[in-house]
C-alpha cells in the first residue's frame, strides 16, 4: 500500500478506535471517503498528463502557427524572388532595346542623362503591372547613373522610379492607391500619380546594401539572374519612415554589363497584415522573420508581426535561443533579461548556389514567457480552487447525509429504552424493528415464567449467578440495578466507557442475560418477590 494513502488509513483507524457518536462516525467516514475521491482525481490527472494540458496546448497553438507561417512566407518570398527575377530580365531588355533605338549603349547611359525622364516614364507601365501582378507594397527600379554628376552628393544619388502601393488597400489589388515615392514628377503628373509626402527625386545610395550588393556580385560572377538576388534586413530607406524589405535584382545588358537593379518592397505593414498569428489564447504572440546566426537572431533586420507592435517589447538587437526539451518551448532570451517563448524554422530566401545562400534566415513563432507562465498558473490555481471546492462541498453533503441518515436509527434506539415495547410504534429499519419484536418476545416469556410458579427456582438460579460476580462487577451491576446507564456508570466509578462495556459483557455472561433490558427485568421480578440481591 503506497505510504500517504496507508498512514491515512491507520490515521482513520485509530480516530475510529475512540469512543465517538454515531453520527460523527459515519460523518468521518464520509469525509475520508470524498478525500480519497478527490485524491484519486488528483492521481489520475497526474498520470494521464492532464495537468501539463495548457502547456501542450500552448505548444500545440503555437507550432501550427509556425507551420501556417512558414509556408505563407516561403510561398510569397519565393514567390516574389522569382517575379522579381522576370521583372529585372524583361526590364532590362526593354531599356536596353529603347538604347539600341536611340544608338546608345547602357554603358553610356551616364554620358546621356537627358534621356532618363524619357526612359523610366516608358517603364512605368510595365512597373505598374509588375506591382500589381506581384501584390507587394511597391516596386523599384535603380539606374546607375544621376541626372546630375556635378551635384556634390552625385557619388549617393542614383536615377530611378519607385511606385508605392499605399496602405490599407495594400492587400487589394482591384483597387490600389499608388503614389511616387522616388522619380521624375513629370512622370507622375503624366500618369495622374501623386507624389508621396515622402518623395524625392532620387535614390540616396550611401547606405544601400540592397544595391550595391547584387550589383557587384554580378559584376563579379557571371551567373543566372536567379542566383543573384538579393534580400536586404529589415531597413528604412533614406528620407523614409517605414521599415520594409526589399529583393533587388541586377540589371544585365546582352553583354553582362550591370546597369542597375531592380526589384521590389515588402513593407512592415504588409508583412504584418499578410503574416498576422492567430491571437485568440495569447494576444501577445507575433511571428518573427529574421536573419539567424549560431544560436541567435539578429532582430535589429527581423520583420514583424503580431496584435501589436511586436519590436516595442523586443529591446534587444539580438535573441539568444536555448531548445530546454525537445518536446517543449524553445526559450529566447535577451541582453536586457527580457524571454519569450516559441519555436522558429529555418527559411530558404535562396536557392542552391546562390552568392547570398550563406545568409540564413528563419521564421519564429514567439510569446513572452510571462505571458504562458501567468497562463499555465492561472489554470493550476483554477484547477486547485475546483478540487478544494469539491472537497468543501463533499464534507458539507457527508455533514447532512450523516444527519440524515443517523436520525431514524437514534429514534429507534430510544424506542428501545421503552417501559412497553409492546406498544412501540414501527421505525421501518428492519433491523431495529426485528430487535424490537424480540426484546418484546423475550420479555412477554419471562413473565409468562414467571406467573407460572417458576419463578423461585429461575430467581435463586440468577441469585446464585449475582453472587459469582467480582466486586468490579458487582458495583456495576448495582448501578445498573439502580436504573444507570452506561455512561452514568462510568462517571460515577470513574471508568472509561470502554471498561464498563468490559464488565458489561461478562455480567451478561455469568447471568446469561442478552440486554440491560433483561436484566432490568430480573431486577424488578426480584423486587416483587421479596427477594433480597443486595
Amino acid at each position: 500500500m503506497p505510504e500517504i494513502p496507508y498512514k491515512i488509513f491507520q490515521k482513520f483507524k485509530e480516530v475510529v478506535a475512540l469512543e465517538l457518536s454515531m453520527p460523527l462516525r459515519l460523518f468521518l467516514f464520509l469525509v475520508v471517503l470524498v478525500f480519497i475521491m478527490v485524491l484519486g482525481i488528483v492521481i489520475i490527472f497526474a498520470v494521464t498528463g492532464t495537468f501539463g494540458t495548457r502547456l501542450k496546448a500552448y505548444e500545440e497553438l503555437v507550432r501550427n502557427e509556425l507551420n501556417h507561417a512558414h509556408w505563407s512566407i516561403s510561398e510569397k518570398y519565393g514567390r516574389l524572388s522569382v517575379q522579381a527575377v522576370e521583372f529585372s530580365r524583361d526590364l532590362a531588355s526593354s531599356i536596353e532595346r529603347k538604347l539600341l533605338d536611340e544608338g546608345l549603349k547602357v554603358t553610356e547611359l551616364q554620358n546621356n542623362p537627358g534621356i532618363l525622364e524619357e526612359l523610366l516614364a516608358g517603364e512605368y507601365e510595365r512597373a505598374l503591372y509588375s506591382l500589381q501582378k506581384a501584390n507587394s507594397s511597391g516596386v523599384f527600379i535603380i539606374l546607375d547613373v544621376t541626372v546630375n554628376p556635378m551635384l556634390e552628393t552625385a557619388d549617393n544619388s542614383r536615377a530611378g522610379l519607385f511606385l508605392k502601393n499605399m496602405e490599407p488597400n495594400i492587400l487589394s489589388s482591384a483597387s490600389p492607391t499608388i503614389t511616387l515615392l522616388r522619380g521624375f514628377p513629370g512622370i507622375g503628373r503624366n500618369y495622374a500619380v501623386p507624389l508621396h509626402a515622402q518623395w524625392k527625386m532620387e535614390f540616396d545610395v550611401g547606405d544601400a546594401p540592397y544595391f550595391w550588393f547584387p550589383k557587384e556580385q554580378a559584376a563579379q560572377k557571371k551567373l543566372p539572374l536567379s542566383r543573384l538576388y538579393y534580400w536586404s534586413l529589415s531597413t528604412i530607406l533614406p528620407g523614409t519612415s517605414e521599415e520594409s524589405m526589399l529583393c533587388s535584382v541586377p540589371l544585365l545588358d546582352s553583354e553582362g554589363n550591370v546597369f542597375g537593379v531592380c526589384g521590389f518592397e515588402v513593407s512592415s505593414m504588409l508583412f504584418k497584415l499578410t503574416h498576422m498569428p492567430n491571437n485568440d489564447i495569447c494576444s501577445r504572440m507575433f511571428c518573427m522573420l529574421a536573419p539567424i546566426s549560431g544560436n541567435s537572431f539578429d532582430t535589429s533586420g527581423a520583420m514583424f508581426a503580431g496584435g501589436y507592435f511586436a519590436r516595442n517589447i523586443v529591446q534587444d538587437k539580438r535573441l539568444f535561443f536555448v531548445e530546454e526539451d525537445q518536446n517543449t518551448f524553445f526559450r529566447y532570451n535577451g541582453a536586457s533579461g527580457f524571454s519569450f517563448m516559441g519555436f522558429h524554422l529555418p527559411v530558404r530566401l535562396y536557392p542552391e548556389g546562390s552568392v547570398f545562400t550563406g545568409r540564413e534566415w528563419a521564421v519564429a513563432l514567439l510569446v513572452p514567457a510571462d505571458d504562458i507562465e501567468y497562463s499555465v498558473t492561472g489554470f493550476y490555481l483554477r484547477l486547485a480552487t475546483m478540487f478544494i471546492f469539491l472537497l468543501i462541498l463533499g464534507v458539507f453533503i457527508s455533514f447532512i447525509l450523516s444527519r440524515r441518515y443517523i436520525k431514524p436509527i437514534s429514534a429507534g434506539l430510544d424506542i428501545i429504552k421503552l417501559d412497553n415495547l409492546a406498544e412501540a410504534p414501527k421505525t421501518k429499519i428492519p433491523e431495529i424493528d426485528d430487535l424490537i419484536e424480540h426484546l418484546t418476545r423475550k420479555n412477554e416469556e419471562l413473565k409468562k415464567t414467571n406467573h407460572a410458579g417458576e419463578s423461585p427456582a429461575l430467581l435463586n438460579e440468577f441469585l446464585s449467578k449475582v453472587r459469582t460476580l467480582s466486586p468490579a462487577e458487582r458495583n456495576v451491576f448495582n448501578l445498573y440495578a439502580q436504573q444507570y446507564n452506561a455512561k452514568e456508570i462510568a462517571g460515577i466509578l470513574c471508568l472509561s466507557i470502554n471498561t464498563i462495556k468490559t464488565h458489561t459483557k461478562r455480567i451478561y455472561s455469568k447471568l446469561m442475560v442478552s440486554s440491560r433490558e433483561e436484566l432490568l427485568l430480573y431486577i424488578d421480578l426480584l423486587k416483587e418477590a421479596g427477594k433480597e440481591f443486595k
